[in-house]
């Protein structure tokens, strides 16, 4: 993802300078911004401070990295219960539940699925095993 040339404090600057009074061509000259790009930075930033940008800021970054944890617990989830199944077989379907993980359905040796199924867990049935590390 494209890094912004400017951070919080020169956005809501540039906002606070058209709400004062200049005009918006005006203030897009002086910062070197297209209009479409300051109507953009007021959309996400109009009537913020300066600390509840940087608070905004912290929770999206929070929440991406929250999201690929689950993912990759998502994955880790579903191919270990694909590995015990496989391995297990009708055993194992007899003592465990549908887990929450597969989507609650019973998985066959052959592995087909009523569902799309995530890329990795596709890996996963072809290859016998799938790197969990973010790239």
């Amino acid at each position: 993802m494209k890094r912004s040339r400017f951070t919080e404090e020169p956005i809501i600057g540039m906002l606070r300078e058209q709400e004062a009074g200049m005009k918006t061509a005006d203030v897009c000259r002086k910062h070197g911004i297209s209009e479409a790009t300051f109507y953009k930075f007021k959309a996400k930033y109009g009537g913020m401070d300066v600390s509840d940008a940087r608070k905004l800021k912290a929770l999206e970054e929070e929440n991406a990295r929250l999201k690929k944890r689950l993912d990759v617990a998502s994955i880790d989830c579903t191919a270990t219960t694909v590995r015990v199944r496989r391995s297990f077989g009708s055993r194992i379907a007899r003592i465990l539940p549908p887990s929450s993980c597969d989507g609650g359905e019973r998985l066959s040796r052959g592995g087909s699925t009523s569902h799309r199924e995530h890329p990795a867990m596709a890996a996963f049935r072809k290859h016998g095993s799938v790197s969990l590390r973010p790239k």
